[in-house]
């Protein structure tokens, strides 16, 4: 590689990262801020609806059977439209459901919203996953979703305290602070959605902020991983469907999922659980952001890491097996310190599974079956994210935990017996190298 040429990837990467990562990783933490806020409103609104725990553990995981539904048609449609008014789509419908839960009277109104919300948000990840792709190479996708999913621990970082202070301090017009959480919460994403009309690009060649040279540069990169990926993975979408490979990737993510979502809604609940009785949401607040801010080292680690020594499923296997340590202390917990300590450990394993696994995910694909086949992962672990907080709401807290760490235990089972070649693909890759580089 002579100097020209490195000069141009070097600013070539370093403008699509500066352009685009910090711009979706905003509107991801909106996302996941309007998708768990439920569980601090629960701090409040459980008792003005009076909702039992497991009818909570149903609202909390239903928003996931409408996301389960509508992912795949969704990337579909993104791919064919293009990320810049579909995502836009996304955000606005989500934010106007937000701001309408603000407002529910009864049990039955949060069902329909909660489901709605699924509906609406429904290709929202999976879409900038695939919008990734466009963008950058399998060498730097690691750190690219590292840097979105970012967006989890920030968000818990800024939800906590943000939500119950809300929660607390707020309520205008006689109306109480948990239902302020929600409007003022979902405000947010219909003006990012607008944003994002005007300011995300579609693909490189529409990149007026990339010069010609880096955009043929960037082209040339993108088109030779793709030729490489046609060679080892499955083209059409119904030979996808066969492979063995797609159905474990799935199930491993509905393993992390479900531990993902499942301590996400409850989190706050359990942390009040074991506090004194004066304790106040706010200070339930300040507690939960603890793993969430030791899960932004964890995230940012654990990507560049497993980008640097192209290591990724060992990472992923050391990360599920820290989260079931994790989750098993939490099981033994009795005080508000150990559960803090064992939950940020749990993070830890968590939020760096999340890191990895999003990068490595992306090798199976080819461009033909990649918006199916992630929009398709993503639907099939989503599920996990009702299973999560039903499996919270129906057994005792402890008895949960242990569920989870087994769930992760067959999730790492799972990993490693995944591979992303097997013999046969051995000689066409060395068929299909020359070729590659000759791009």
């Amino acid at each position: 590689m002579n100097q020209s040429v490195q000069e141009i990837e070097k600013s070539t990467v370093s403008k699509t990262m500066f352009r685009i990562l910090p711009f979706i990783l905003i509107l991801y933490i909106i996302a996941y801020l309007d998708r768990v806020n439920l569980g601090y409103a629960a701090l409040e609104m459980n008792a003005d609806l009076a909702l039992s725990a497991e009818a909570f553990g149903l609202l909390s995981g239903i928003f996931f059977i409408g996301y389960f539904f509508f992912e795949v048609p969704s990337n579909m449609v993104m791919h064919k439209l293009g990320a810049r008014i579909w995502i836009a789509r996304i955000m606005i419908s989500w934010g106007i459901v937000v701001i309408l839960t603000g407002f529910v009277q009864s049990e039955t109104h949060l069902y329909i919203l909660r489901f709605l919300l699924g509906v609406a948000e429904a290709g929202f990840f999976p879409g900038i996953i695939l919008y990734l792709t466009y963008w950058f190479r399998a060498r730097e996708r690691g750190r690219a979703t590292a840097a979105l999913l970012l967006a989890l621990p920030i968000g818990g970082l800024i939800g906590a305290p943000l939500s119950t202070w809300i929660i607390d301090n707020v309520s205008w017009f006689d109306m109480a602070g948990w239902r302020w959480m929600f409007i003022l919460e979902g405000i947010p994403a219909i003006l990012l959605g607008v944003m994002v009309v005007f300011y995300l690009t579609n693909k490189p060649s529409d990149a007026k902020w990339l010069s010609k040279q880096e955009i043929d540069w960037l082209e040339k990169e993108l088109m030779a991983e793709r030729l490489y990926s046609s060679k080892i993975n499955k083209v059409s979408k119904l030979d996808m469907l066969k492979d063995l490979k797609i159905w474990k990737l799935s199930l491993l993510y509905f393993a992390g999922y479900t531990a993902v979502y499942g301590l996400s809604f409850w989190m706050p609940t359990i942390i009040k659980s074991l506090s004194a009785s004066g304790t106040s949401n706010l200070e339930v607040g300040w507690l939960a952001m603890i793993p969430s801010l030791i899960g932004i080292p964890a995230i940012i680690f654990v990507g560049w890491n497993s980008d640097r020594t192209n290591a990724h499923k060992t990472h992923l296997i050391y990360c599920f097996i820290i989260a079931a340590i994790g989750f098993i202390g939490c099981g033994f917990s009795e005080s508000v310190f150990m559960m803090v300590l064992m939950l940020t450990i749990t993070s830890v394993g968590l939020y760096g599974f999340i890191g990895c696994f999003f990068a490595y995910m992306t090798f199976f694909f080819t461009e033909s079956t990649a918006p199916v086949g992630i929009a398709l992962v993503n639907s099939f672990a989503a599920l996990g994210g009702f299973v999560g907080p039903m499996i919270l709401g129906i057994v005792a807290f402890t008895t949960g935990m242990f569920i989870l760490s087994g769930l992760l235990v067959i999730g790492m089972i799972t990993l490693m017996t995944l591979k992303l070649t097997n013999n046969k693909d051995k000689h066409v890759i060395k068929e299909v190298q020359p070729k590659v580089s000759q791009l």
